[in-house]
């Protein structure tokens, strides 16, 4: 499983590269088309990281990724 996330974690990093750093959770979701829970697991692990920050309500936040 922790495989897993890192995987999506990276998936979720390019795909915030590539959308001007910051996007909202079901973008995200929808964009890299993984699952809802790995999503959630691996943006939780990025943010713990230090890699991105959450704006706003967890339903309707926007990730942004760190420079």
């Amino acid at each position: 499983m922790i495989t897993k996330i890192g995987i999506v974690a990276e998936d979720i990093r390019e795909y915030l590269d590539k959308k001007d750093k910051s996007s909202s959770l079901e973008d995200i979701v929808k964009g890299i088309d993984r699952e809802r829970d790995s999503v959630l697991m691996s943006i939780g692990w990025l943010a713990r990281e230090g890699h991105i920050v959450i704006e706003g309500e967890a339903s309707e936040g926007i990730v942004r990724l760190v420079k």
